[in-house]
Parts: structure tokens; sequence; C-alpha cells
């Protein structure tokens, strides 16, 4: 098993309750026109984003709403932003969340090596995969294993906002959050069939349909689907799925009233256990888990809206509500032990379920107005989250394994037949209040926030006790940032920002321990000229966590929260479609991260590289004999990382090269219109490098290659 704290549900929760009234219709005299906002979703073809908050053309963002909860362009929000574009998912075939966040500054998603079980990543240093994956505007709460898993082919767009970012959202990592913007209904109807092979077995069926329902505009639609069987890199571990993601989008004649209606359901089959077992903090060639007995199922579902009515130019409110369903299945085998004579090895088998019930809501007024030359757009909010997780764990002994013959699915594993070691109900609320206001004064951009968060947690060890805990945690979380706006598309911000995170748990004393606490100074720029599809941004950092758990130096087996773990550094990113067919994004990465408190003082964190390099670029022949087609290719830079806390064993660097060349026969026959066929190479090479962290080491992906066929009409 891998060293990921399952049980640390004091990370895993999110956000907010409220209950604004709901918007009546405004009076006619008093009721304006809107811009439509749903967009076309044909990603290249259309030049334009999915909606929801993420507009881009090409590669390149214009306008996020992740950054403020406002519709907002890029240039204005004082904060370092990230955009995956829909196209840069279909130039990569982008198979999981980790894949798409992979070329952007900032980003590390190689900690843990090849972990087809959840989609793991760090910003800055700090792990946002418990509290930092929003889905359209609202976490994707889990616990234990039962985490919302993501399927980027119903993605419209990836947005990375780094840093705090409390003032908005809530209780979450210091890194900063990933917002997944899901596909929506298009006004031109669309319809895409694809289908792909590859290495690993690989078998999947793609499907997305929108338009109209029925006569007129008001009524939209789009059904997304995917259908997977696949193997991985481990022996008898699957990376299988099933993904229906219905969506609907109503409208006023005026377009002053929307609501968009967003659904998934997903069935999933990966691997309980993954890695290598470990010696003396080396790995050996022994795989950890046997496909005897190795299913990790997952059933999920979500179901919520974004409503919004605009009364007038001044006034617009918004209600965005979700309630979701995670219930995990893990099984695995594991190693415990190596026999003197390195004839077999001990094992066990685990069953862990996992479940967790969500809802939540968030309801915001927004307010546009001027105060003399002033330009305010102010946003006001409270939001409400609920979480109801279970975790259970049971084991018993398993055969063990031949070491000579290596005898993986050849003998019966029973799991165990009662799930009695361990089980831990949590439940979880938190209620935010919120204030914003983005201010504009000739070419300056003043963006202030403050939020106030009241969280209850309440955990049962069922088994083996009965014991029972209820901690109550309130905090204060603030943002303030000032841009200048140059006429020549340059935007120097400089900005301070605050998140926490709640901490479960108590000292010695019995004193509850009070939320972890984040703060980040960042000055950079931007530049984003009027006359050339391009975003370039710099950026220099320095975020502090306090309140980290570490050891009691005094009471043994308990622990005291002096750690302090401080990451500054700078990132430089690039994404531009200036030529016509030619598309670039390009990242560097440096970061000087340290524990300044509390456990292994001095020492840097395990698994994150100090610098990090990534570049892809892809182009499409615009004319003569070879229009249509179309060449891309990759490189991933990533450096040495610690394998151990004390810093005594070094994982080497690595680099990584990706490769695609596709073909659109409709520019050599009309009647081929709309088909497409690709062919994707990850980890070209196939330089599978082990990364250890903690005494538990893994295998990066392997070479990964993947052809497809799209017909688009």
């Amino acid at each position: 098993m891998p060293p990921r704290p399952v049980l640390h549900l004091s990370r895993l929760l999110g956000v907010s309750l409220l209950t604004l009234a709901s918007a009546q219709a405004a009076r006619a005299q008093d009721s304006v026109t809107l811009d439509t906002v749903v967009v076309d979703g044909n990603g290249r073809e259309a030049g334009t984003g999915e909606g929801g908050g993420l507009e881009t053309e090409g590669y390149v963002a214009s306008e996020v709403r992740a950054g403020t909860k406002t519709d907002t362009a890029i240039e204005r929000v004082p904060q370092s932003i990230a955009v995956v574009s829909r196209e840069q998912i279909e130039d990569r075939k982008v198979q999981t969340l980790t894949e798409a966040v992979n070329y952007t500054a900032g980003v590390t998603t190689s900690v843990f090596g090849f972990d087809p079980r959840f989609d793991s990543f760090y910003i800055r240093g700090f792990n946002v995969q418990e509290t930092g994956v929003y889905r359209d505007g609202l976490r994707e709460l889990g616990a234990g294993f039962a985490f919302p898993r993501t399927e980027p082919y119903t993605l419209g767009g990836i947005t990375i906002l780094k840093g705090p970012s409390s003032v908005l959202y809530g209780g979450g990592s210091p890194g900063g959050i990933v917002n997944l913007t899901s596909k929506r209904p298009t006004e031109d109807p669309f319809y895409e069939v694809e289908a792909q092979i590859g290495t690993q077995s690989r078998r999947q069926l793609n499907f997305d349909a929108s338009g109209p329902m029925g006569e007129g505009d008001n009524f939209l639609y789009r059904l997304t689907g995917v259908a997977r069987d696949a193997d991985t890199d481990y022996i008898g571990v699957a990376d299988d799925r099933g993904v229906i993601a219905p969506a609907f989008t109503f409208r006023s004649d005026d377009r002053n009233t929307h609501l968009t209606i967003l659904g998934e359901y997903g069935d999933l089959t990966t691997g309980g256990g993954v890695g290598y077992f470990t010696e003396n903090g080396r790995p050996t060639p022994y795989q950890l888990t046997d496909p005897a007995y190795a299913d990790f199922d997952q059933e999920q579902w979500r179901i919520g809206y974004e409503f919004e009515h605009r009364f007038n130019e001044t006034v617009t409110v918004r209600q965005n509500l979700r309630t979701a369903h995670v219930d995990a299945d893990v099984k695995y085998t594991q190693i415990d032990a190596i026999s003197p004579d390195r004839l077999t090895a001990t094992r066990s088998a685990w069953r862990i379920p996992s479940t967790a019930s969500t809802f939540q809501v968030d309801n915001q007024a927004q307010f546009d107005f001027d105060t003399g030359e002033v330009k305010h757009q102010v946003l006001g909010g409270i939001d409400y989250s609920y979480i109801d997780a279970s975790t259970a764990y049971g084991f018993t002994a398993a055969p063990d394994l031949d070491l000579v013959r290596l005898n993986y699915g050849q003998q019966r594993i029973d799991g165990p037949s009662a799930i009695d070691a361990y089980r831990l109900d949590t439940l979880q609320n938190q209620t935010g209040v919120y204030l914003q206001d983005q201010a504009e004064y000739r070419r300056f951009v003043l963006t202030l926030g403050g939020r106030y968060d009241w969280l209850t947690t309440k955990t049962f060890n069922i088994l083996p006790s009965t014991a029972s805990n209820e901690q109550d945690d309130t905090n204060f979380s603030g943002r303030v940032g000032l841009a200048y706006l140059f006429d020549n598309g340059l935007s120097p911000y400089v900005s301070y920002s605050t998140s926490f995170a709640p901490t479960v748990g108590s000292t010695f004393s019995g004193s509850a321990f009070s939320p972890s606490k984040g703060e980040q100074e960042e000055v950079g720029i931007k530049y984003k000229p009027a006359d050339l599809n391009l975003l370039a941004t710099a950026a220099l950092f320095r975020i502090r966590q306090t309140n980290v758990l570490s050891t009691d130096p005094v009471n043994n087996g308990f622990q005291i929260q002096q750690g302090e773990v401080t990451s500054q550094g700078f990132e430089l990113e690039l994404t531009a479609s200036v030529v016509e067919g030619l598309n670039v994004t390009g990242a560097y990465t440096y970061l000087d991260l340290e524990n300044t408190g509390g456990d292994n003082l001095g020492f840097v964190p395990l698994g994150i590289p100090r610098q990090q390099f990534s570049l892809w670029t892809d182009y499409t022949v615009q004319d003569g004999i070879a229009e249509g087609l179309s060449f891309g290719a990759g490189t991933r830079f990533l450096g040495p990382t610690w394998a151990d806390a004390r810093n005594t064993r070094e994982n080497d660097s690595r680099v990584m090269i990706d490769a695609m060349v596709a073909y659109d026969f409709g520019a050599a026959n009309e009647k081929l219109e709309g088909v497409k066929a690709q062919i994707n190479a990850k980890n070209l090479f196939d330089e599978d490098d082990t990364t250890c962290n903690g005494g538990f080491c893994y295998r990066d992906q392997g070479r990964q290659v993947i052809g497809s066929l799209r017909y688009r009409f």
C-alpha cells in the first residue's frame, strides 16, 4: 500500500452552506438582454471554450471564473492561474486528470509514480488531491478511498488556481485548487463518435452529442459517454470504466435566466494495490498485489444544477447545488515479508469498503456599479457543504508467493470473511460567508475579499471501540491583490492570500487541534496582447503553512502543532496559438521546499523536485499536399527528489517524451469531412524509472500508445 494516510479525514472536506432566496422574474421594464453564454463545444473547429466560466481560444484562456467566482479576464486576476483547454486534452489524448495537468507549471504528478487508483498531484509542494479538486466551482468531497474520479473526456477544460484560495472556497490546501469544467450543451447541433485501441489491451468507445431540444434554442442538451476495457502496467490491475454524463440547459427568451443541470454516473474498476515490495528502502522486482484478489471497484454519481438570474445591469444572483455519492470496494493482496532463503514471500489479503455521501450549495449575489471613477464588481455569498463518510478495514492471511515461479494469479485468495479490524465514520459540515470587491480605477484593478467559516466534525470509531469525538472550528480567510493593466497587454500584479485546513484530533492534554494555516505572498506579471492569441506569465511566490502536526517530544505517541513548511520559488508559463495551426505550451518551475518547524527540521519534504520543465507543441499543415496532417511532440523533465524524510536517499531525475501524429481526412475529400485518425505515444522511450517515497517504491507509467478514429458531424 502507498504511504498515503487513508484516514486523514481532517483534510478531506470542504466547505459551505447557504440558502439565498430564489430569484423571481424581473419586471419587463427592468430586464436587460444578455449575450449568450453557452458557446459551441466542438473543440478546435469552434475556436472557443466550453462555457461554464471558462473561455478559451485554441490553447489560450481569455476568461476564467475560478479565480474570482465571477467571469473575469485572466489578466485582471491578481493570482497565478493556468488553464488546460479542451483542445489540449484532445491533442494529447489525455486519459486521466493527472495526465491533463502534468504540463502545468508548479504541478507535480510523480510523487507516487504511476498509480491508476487516484487523481493525485501536488501544487507548489502541497497535496491537493484530498481538498483541492473542484467540479464546476463546488468541491469534489471524499474520504478514505471514496474520492470521485475524473474522466477527462467529459471535461470542457481545467483551471488551476495556485496558492491559498480559502477566501472563496473555504478550507483547503495552501497549494491551490483545480477546477474541472464539465461539458455543457451547445447551441449548434454537434455529434461525435470515437473509437480507441492501444497498448495494455486498451479498447475504448467515446460519444458526445449536443444541440437544441425541439423548436427554438431555449432548451439545449448534451450527452457524453465513455466505455473502456483496458489493463495497466501492473499484472492483473485493470483500467475499466463506463461513464455517462447528461446535461440540460433551460434559458429565457431574453437570456436573463439560465438553469443548467449537470449529472454523471460512473462504474470504474482498477487495482486495490500498486507498487513493489520494498526492502531497506529499495524496491524489489516483486509486485505487491496479486490478480487473484486485486480489484478496486468504484461506483459514483452526481447530480446538480447551476442557476443564474440577472435582474438588471446591477444585480445578478446565482445558486450552484450538487449532491453526490461514491461507493468504493477495495481489495488487494500485499507481501508482508520475504523468507530468509528468498524462495517464498508471506502475504495478507485486505478489503476496505469506503463510502461518501455529500451535499453542497453555493449562493451568490453580484452587484456591478460605479462610485465616481471607480467601477465595482461586488460578490457576496453563503455556501454550505456536508459529507457523511465511512471507511472500514479487514484482513486475513493469504497463500505464500513462490518467488521462483512467481505464481501470481495461480492460487485462490479469499479475502477477509468480516470487516472487523477497524471502522471510522465521519460527519462534517461547513458553512462559509464571503464578500469580495473587484474595484477598477483607470488602469488599476484592486481585488479585496474576506471570508468566515464555521466547521463541525464528528468522528465515530465504531470498531474496535465505540469512541466518538466532536470538534468545532472557525476561521477567517482573506485576500488582497492589485493589478495594473498596460495598453500593450502587460499586467503586473501583487497579492497576499490565506488558507486553512481543519485538523481533526487532540493533544495529550485533550485540547483540540487548531486548523493548519497557509499564507502566500506573490508577485508576478502576465502578458496577453490584444493582437496575439498568447498568454505568458511569470510568478515569484512564498507560501508558509503553519500549525502542521509534529511529534510531541514529551508525551510519546501524541502530536503537537509545531510543524511548519515553507515553499518558495518562481514559475514561468506560456500558452500560445499565434500562427494558424500551431499550438505551444511550456512551463518551468523552481521550488525551494523546506520543513521550517517541527519534525525533520531543515529537510526537504518527500517526492517534490526542485526543478521541472515541460514543453508541448503541435502543428497542423494548412495547405499543400500534406494539408490536414498534424504532428506534435512534448518533453517533461523532473529533477531529482528525496525518497526519505531525512534526505539520505534520492530518486533520480528523469525525462519523458510524448508524441502525436494525426490526419484529418476531410482535407483530402469533402465526403470524409469530420473523420480524423490520431496516434499518441506517451513516454515514447519507455522510461519507467523507480520512485521511492517513505519506504514504498513505485514505477513510472511505461510507454502507452493509443490509436483513435473519430467522426465528428
